[in-house]
């Protein structure tokens, strides 16, 4: 039983590590991702105090994420009966975690970055319209800018077109769609013609 136990406190140690690790690509803090791994490992939700000495974190820090990780919907705030304190637990099922962090990656990076770039478009046509001469550099600018938008809402449709099956756990018709992506450029014009006969 002992040994059981340490097998398990290194693999969450582990976990916990990799999970900061990845923190980035999430597009959150290291803290965040690693007091989201700790409540997905943990059957029990957790109260704060309990958070805050595994990870060794400070209350504030601990609040802070725990809320975040809350707007996020990835966690969930609990009462236990006879307790005043706040319990925490994470949403365990793995396809739904996915779905999130893909809708949330989407809302707090693609959305801001493709405003921006509209507004730097905006900014352009009014100097088109201030100046008639047409300057060569701002039409190419404009292009360039027009075309990093394109590529942006065919992410946005990419995602649109993905969380369907990623929420109803549609894993064969994800395998096939990535079957498909990977299939060679002769498969694919294949697949192509045969749509339009």
């Amino acid at each position: 039983m002992e040994q059981k136990q340490k097998a398990y406190q290194e693999a969450l140690e582990q976990f916990l590590l990799l999970w900061g690790e990845m923190a980035p690509a999430w597009g959150i803090n290291k803290t965040m991702a690693q007091i989201h791994a700790l409540l997905y490992a943990e059957e029990d939700p957790m109260d704060t105090d309990t958070i805050m000495a595994t990870l060794d974190i400070s209350r504030g820090n601990a609040n802070m994420n725990l809320r975040k990780l809350i707007e996020w919907g990835l966690v969930s705030k609990h009462q236990q009966q006879g307790s005043r304190k706040e319990y925490f637990a994470a949403e365990k099922d793995v396809w739904v975690i996915a779905s999130i962090i893909i809708q949330e990656r989407q809302y707090r990076e693609l959305v801001p970055v493709k405003q921006h770039l509209i507004e730097c478009l905006q900014l352009l046509e009014v100097e088109e319209n201030t100046d008639q001469s047409g300057d060569a550099d701002t039409a190419v600018f404009r292009e360039r800018i027009e075309d990093f938008i394109k590529v942006l809402d065919l992410f946005e449709e990419f995602s649109a077109a993905l969380l369907p099956y990623v929420e109803s756990k549609k894993l064969g018709s994800l395998k096939t769609l990535l079957k498909l992506a990977k299939a060679p450029r002769r498969v694919l014009d294949s697949f192509n013609k045969d749509k339009k006969s």
